[in-house]
């Protein structure tokens, strides 16, 4: 997921969002463990997701402390 797209999403979506994608990378995780993982950069594309999710969320809680 882009940023472009992130910033189009509203606060509520992006939290959601985040949830979801945790989730996926903790199943991600365990798959690895047991040794099932059959895409290894999938890990590193969702920890890259999660990093930009809070990323927007805390760009824009600044602009609102801002404010």
């Amino acid at each position: 997921m882009k940023v472009k797209e992130i910033r189009e999403l509203s606060n509520d979506e992006i939290k959601a969002k985040l949830k979801e994608t945790k989730e996926e990378l903790f199943n991600l995780r365990f798959s690895g463990a047991m040794g099932n993982l059959e895409k290894p950069s999938r890990l590193r594309e969702l920890r890259h997701t999660v990093a930009r999710l809070k990323t927007v969320l805390k760009e824009r809680e600044n602009e609102a402390k801002a404010d």
